[in-house]
């Protein structure tokens, strides 16, 4: 038998974590890792934070799980508590980021059907965008490497340049539900929405009758120093999905909706057998816990704004190597310069260097820290990312 037993999708490095402790990892043979990945943003409060712990242990040993068909006590709880901090009426809980976008675009369809406009169906969306890996968030995008080899896609999506506001005015038509957006690419290349892009599809959405969708599972939850990205812009959408950092490492997600946009969501029309179980609603109200106190969010901002004057300072030193730094708050990216190799440098900093950080499109690679970092974890990455520019060799050219 020459397949894997875990199906070979993933390209997996030699790091094998066994353990984590708070923004460490820790590998099976014992070596540590300062973990600036995060698990891609999801280990929100890092690795064995105390009070995440102890509510999912003690969730476990009273109720894992139960059928939606019954009353949630614990989902109503956290439900209410997000509406209660957020600009949505009505969430609806998954188990991962593609799952909350996939109800996201169902939400929007409904409301048009249930406005009596089934026609407008299709959805204007941004080219480098990354929804998951489900067949509806793969169609959402233009990427061939999500859509190779699964067509036929799911149709009603039309793809226009990120931050191209006029482009995408352009494409609104009698079919047009609605915009679906990042408000901050992430595995696209850490590039924010501008301010006139984002205000901008809202004002369109508001004239034209359409739902603003934002995808705020790599962005929302802290990551940019506010609780969500659209803060930064001064704007709320329609729906919007969350994921990642929602479960601080437990499996999660929620579709988040005003009462008008989700007025076709009714009794029969979505579900899920796990989502929102017991134990997931107490590590979501764990992660609450922690990131409502006062000041958590003004922290994350702090701590990005300090990480990102540190990566400043570096870049000159090593100019031949670094482009410029994207992102907001504890979401940072650096564009390398070509004939350097984001996903090449990546391997190194892990490989040569204790430094996790994650690859993205555009020749970026990604730093996610834990929300939780302090200073010393900044100067300790610096050193890490320092060494490892000054070791990095860049690829030989081809033969010519």
């Amino acid at each position: 038998m020459s397949i894997t037993p875990l199906m070979p999708v993933y390209p997996r490095c030699e790091v094998r974590p066994v353990r984590g402790e708070g923004c460490y990892l820790i590998g099976e043979r014992g070596e540590r890792y300062l973990d600036f990945a995060a698990g891609i943003a999801v280990n929100a409060l890092g690795h064995g934070h105390p009070h995440l712990v102890k509510a999912i242990a003690e969730q476990a040993a009273t109720l894992m799980h139960v059928s939606n068909l019954y009353g949630s006590p614990q989902g109503e709880a956290l439900a209410k508590r997000i509406v209660d901090n957020s600009f949505a009426d009505t969430v609806f809980f998954t188990n991962s980021g593609a799952e909350a976008v996939e109800c996201a675009i169902k939400t929007a369809r409904r409301y048009h059907y249930a406005n009596g406009n089934p026609q407008r169906h299709k959805l204007i969306t941004f080219k480098n965008a990354f929804h998951g890996r489900t067949l509806g968030a793969i169609s959402a995008t233009d990427q061939p490497k999500m859509r190779d080899g699964f067509e036929p896609l799911l149709p009603g999506f039309d793809y226009v340049a990120f931050n191209d506001l006029e482009g995408a005015l352009a494409k609104i038509d009698d079919e047009t539900a609605g915009f679906l957006v990042e408000t901050v690419q992430g595995e696209g290349g850490m590039t924010a929405g501008t301010p006139d892009f984002i205000t901008g599809l809202r004002r369109a959405a508001d004239e034209h009758g359409l739902l603003l969708i934002l995808d705020e599972v790599q962005c929302g939850y802290g990551r940019t120093g506010k609780f969500f990205a659209h803060e930064h812009y001064g704007i709320i959408p329609d729906i919007m999905a969350v994921a990642k950092g929602i479960g601080g490492g437990f499996p999660l997600g929620a579709c988040l909706a005003t009462e008008e946009a989700a007025k076709g969501m009714v009794f029969g029309t979505h579900g899920s057998t796990y989502g929102g179980n017991p134990l997931a609603m107490a590590a979501g109200m764990a992660v609450l816990d922690v990131m409502l106190e006062p000041g958590f969010f003004d922290r994350v901002a702090q701590m990005g704004e300090r990480l990102r004057q540190a990566f400043e300072q570096l870049i000159p030193n090593h100019d031949d190597l670094f482009e410029e730094i994207r992102g907001k708050g504890l979401m940072l990216g650096i564009k390398m310069k070509e004939p350097a190799v984001a996903r090449d440098f990546v391997a190194h900093l892990r490989d040569n260097h204790g430094l996790l950080t994650v690859a993205a499109g555009e020749n970026v690679f990604r730093v996610l820290p834990p929300l939780v970092i302090e200073d010393s974890h900044i100067s300790e990455a610096i050193e890490k990312l320092s060494a490892g520019a000054a070791s990095y060799r860049l690829p030989e050219p081809p033969a010519s």
